[in-house]
């Protein structure tokens, strides 16, 4: 519950299945606005097939519940050697395994050698995280992979 001028406000989670055609469709609305999938209010709701007036009625109370456990976010440190498109292979590899790079930071390559942190959403990957480590392994130029977190 949040504090909101003086109110509380009440959250509840339901089952889509249970909700009005407009308030499923203002949350379509909004999703394709944030996508940038649609410019315009106008252009979102033509397309949804609902009014304005329903779309700024609803949309204030309407939000996506994404599931914590569906996200799985894994934390690697890697040693590459300093040459030209090492990194790149890295991150075609966690590409072709359908990994999704989150952060990535890389020091200053010091003794031919960059150490480099990534954080990568594994949810649509379908292997585990010792064969991702082992994909990774085999790249030429990558000298070292370890884990060091994971949610």
């Amino acid at each position: 519950m949040t504090e909101s001028r003086g109110r509380q406000k009440n959250f509840y989670i339901v089952n889509k299945e249970v909700l009005p055609e407009a308030i499923l469709k203002t949350a379509v609305v909004k999703e394709l606005l944030a996508k940038g999938e649609a410019l315009t209010v106008n252009e979102a709701v033509d397309r949804v097939g609902i009014s304005r007036s329903a779309f700024y009625k609803y949309r204030d109370g309407i939000f996506p519940f994404y599931k914590a456990n569906d996200e799985k976010i894994i934390t690697l440190s890697l040693i590459l050697e300093h040459r030209t498109g090492i990194l790149s292979s890295v991150l075609n590899t966690v590409a072709q395994m359908k990994g999704n790079i989150l952060t990535i930071n890389q020091g200053i390559p010091l003794q031919g050698m960059a150490v480099v942190t990534m954080s990568m959403e594994t949810a649509e990957i379908a292997v585990n995280i010792a064969e991702i480590i082992q994909k990774l392994q085999l790249l030429d130029g990558l000298k070292k992979v370890e884990l060091v977190g994971q949610s």
